[in-house]
């Protein structure tokens, strides 16, 4: 069968270029959302993340001095059981009146755990007997007077050494300074502040007049709880609903429809 002329072809030019222009842009569009779809999908959102970014900085400076009794070791154990859960990577940096390195920067928040059972009352004692905290490493050695700006220098420093992009400190302490160093403390503090070290506090049952000393320095303030105020400290993060990915693929799904309804090829009634 010969093909039929028809004078008005040439007015579907312009319709066909605008049909090509359209398919291209739309592929482009939908080749990028499915890159934003993998991209999304190789990194799920949890319900926990590390305290400090990964990318960023951390040193954690830990409280064990003879103020810190043992209403608050739950409060540690909680803290120290959550931080080691969320995952992360932190140094850690132990301190009394003096201070000392216990975990190198970029340890593993996994590393964290073992201390945990330092601050847990057992779950099972002998009959008749009161629960009790086992002795820790620093009960005897180590624990005395209070001087924060001992690990707060220390940890400092070695943010520093590290040319860390993002230096940032985590304090877990009762905050109760000796007064012989307040001065002193005042002092690091505002090396905080001119070095740019984020600084976050979780207080432990803290004096509100200690927790004053920290105000326009530190970014964060994080109460600390009991793991029997939070049972799912320690337990690891899960996978929330996927929100955005959904939604980039109903996106995806839309426009493969609206390509195949606005630019299919065009067909001659019978």
């Amino acid at each position: 069968m010969s093909a039929v002329p028809y004078t008005g072809a040439r007015a579907f030019a312009r319709l066909a270029t605008r049909t090509t222009v359209v398919r291209v842009a739309l592929g482009a569009v939908l080749a990028a959302l499915v890159l934003a779809v993998a991209a999304t999908a190789r990194h799920p959102k949890l319900d926990k993340a590390p305290l400090v970014a990964p990318t960023a900085g951390g040193v954690l400076a830990l409280d064990l001095s003879a103020s810190i009794s043992s209403d608050t070791f739950s409060r540690i154990g909680a803290t120290l059981a959550d931080l080691s859960s969320r995952g992360g990577r932190y140094g850690l940096v132990i301190f009394s009146t003096s201070a000392y390195e216990a975990l190198p920067p970029g340890s593993p928040a996994s590393a964290l755990k073992p201390l945990v059972r330092y601050f847990q009352l057992p779950q099972r004692t002998a009959p008749g007997r009161q629960s009790t905290y086992p002795p820790n490493p620093w009960t005897k050695s180590f624990s005395a007077g209070t001087q924060i700006s001992r690990g707060l220098e220390l940890a400092r420093r070695v943010e520093l050494d590290r040319r860390t992009r993002r230096p940032a400190v985590v304090l877990i302490s009762d905050l109760a300074d000796d007064p012989n160093d307040l001065s002193r403390l005042t002092a690091e503090l505002e090396a905080y502040r001119a070095n740019g070290i984020k600084l976050t506090v979780i207080p432990l049952n803290a004096a509100p007049s200690d927790l004053g000393r920290f105000a326009g320095v530190a970014t964060r303030v994080i109460p600390a709880s009991t793991l029997e105020d939070r049972p799912a400290a320690g337990r690891p993060p899960r996978a929330v609903l996927p929100t955005a990915l959904i939604l980039l693929i109903v996106v995806i799904a839309s426009l493969l429809a609206a390509n195949e309804l606005r630019t299919a090829r065009l067909r001659w009634g019978t």
